[in-house]
């Protein structure tokens, strides 16, 4: 790879998650204080994420993978994105708001995979060559949530800007999507179906005990997550803490960190003990979010933040591991892609979908709710989640305490 085909994949990678997270964070403030949103309309805007999880699989499996080249439809793509986010950013209502939103994350999340696939195509040696590429992307989310904390536009009510930067982020990656190097369709002239597309064909590894206790965790702890995408800014604005998005950035510096980490944890506690300190630490995160303030117990805020790379990293990326050695060498894509079309489709679907009415319920006044009642509520589902998983799974899958190969995601 050329130092120049490197240079253009590194910022490809920036504006891609610096475009998802300058708005996406602070989404739900935006709507709660601009257009006046209730909880139910935040958790049905940020369910748009869910269903362009459910549809991306499909658009990549029957057009991107048989037709046109990844960076052409990623070019396409995001300057579509760029008009959908201005119409977004001048919406008067939530009732004009949702429609563009709901367009706009159905044609991003296809995105997600676009840039893999352009990135993979140039590279000898992916394992070596992608983890520093795409760390970038973190960057560019975390340079997005200090961009917000430094221009004050949670305090100074000024929002609407974060989608009009997305906006202009978007344009430009679109832009710059027509100079990557090509990356034809991979499977031009075959046949595909819907089934295979979604990763159905490895619905067979369900009949596995341990894999279909894994599958059910995995898709459970995605409802108490729901919680934390979509109301955790308008919490930490609420209770008063000041650049609210800037303080959520540090969740993505501590993934970096877990993501470098990862295999000196797994090769010395194996992947149940892995997954159950993930789950166990979705459960701390909301009670220290419970009983967290802005005043003496800010550490408790700060903790909750913190704690995110263990969240993730510990479940998801050890997750993927542990279905890439269960699955085998041919049912390893397949199985991935149901793992994701389950979890970041179906199971944050059904997150978003009940913390909306649940937040409603503790609302106190116009601009207040019971956060405390609110948090305990998903710290409590993650908790039953933790507990089934511990008496019912065993590891059967081979390797998954040795010979660890972070997957390149």
């Amino acid at each position: 790879m050329t130092a120049t085909i490197r240079v253009k994949l590194s910022t490809m990678m920036f504006l891609q998650f610096f475009i998802w997270g300058v708005w996406f964070v602070t989404m739900g403030t935006y709507l709660s204080k601009n257009l006046h949103a209730t909880g139910v309309q935040n958790a049905t805007a940020y369910a748009t994420q869910a269903l362009g999880a459910i549809i991306a699989p499909i658009f990549i499996g029957f057009i991107a993978d048989k037709y046109f080249s990844a960076q052409k439809i990623l070019g396409v793509l995001h300057i579509a994105g760029a008009v959908l986010m201005y119409f977004v950013s001048k919406a008067p209502n939530f009732d004009s708001f949702y429609p563009f939103i709901l367009l706009y994350m159905i044609i991003y999340m296809p995105t997600l995979a676009l840039v893999n696939t352009v990135s993979f195509k140039q590279m000898l040696n992916p394992s070596k060559e992608f983890p520093p590429i795409r760390t970038f992307g973190t960057i560019g989310w975390i340079i997005a949530g200090l961009l917000i904390g430094w221009l004050g536009w949670e305090q100074s009510n000024s929002l609407a800007l974060t989608f009009t930067a997305a906006a202009g982020a978007s344009l430009v990656l679109g832009l710059l999507a027509f100079t990557l190097p090509d990356t034809p369709p991979a499977k031009k002239g075959q046949k595909t179906s819907l089934y295979d597309t979604l990763g159905l064909e490895a619905i067979g590894l369900l009949k596995k005990r341990s894999f279909l206790i894994f599958f059910i965790a995995s898709v459970s702890i995605c409802i108490p997550l729901a919680f934390y995408y979509n109301f955790t800014n308008p919490f930490l604005n609420e209770v008063g803490v000041k650049k609210a998005a800037a303080i959520q950035s540090i969740a993505q510096f501590s993934e970096l960190f877990f993501m470098i980490a990862m295999p000196f944890f797994f090769v010395r506690l194996g992947i149940k003990k892995m997954l159950a300190m993930a789950m166990l630490a979705w459960g701390l995160r909301y009670v220290m979010f419970a009983f967290g303030n802005a005043d003496h117990n800010y550490w408790m805020l700060l903790g909750g933040i913190i704690i995110h790379g263990v969240c993730y990293d510990f479940f998801f990326v050890a997750g993927q591991i542990y279905t890439d050695n269960l699955a085998g060498e041919r049912y390893k894509n397949a199985a991935q892609s149901l793992i994701t079309f389950a979890t970041y489709g179906i199971g944050m679907f059904i997150g978003f979908t009940i913390s909306g009415p649940i937040v409603d319920s503790y609302q106190t006044s116009a601009t207040t709710h019971n956060w405390q009642s609110i948090w305990l509520i998903p710290g409590g589902i993650a908790v039953v989640v933790l507990i089934l998983f511990l008496l019912l799974f065993k590891d059967d899958a081979p390797g998954t305490k040795a010979e660890v190969k972070v997957p390149e995601v």
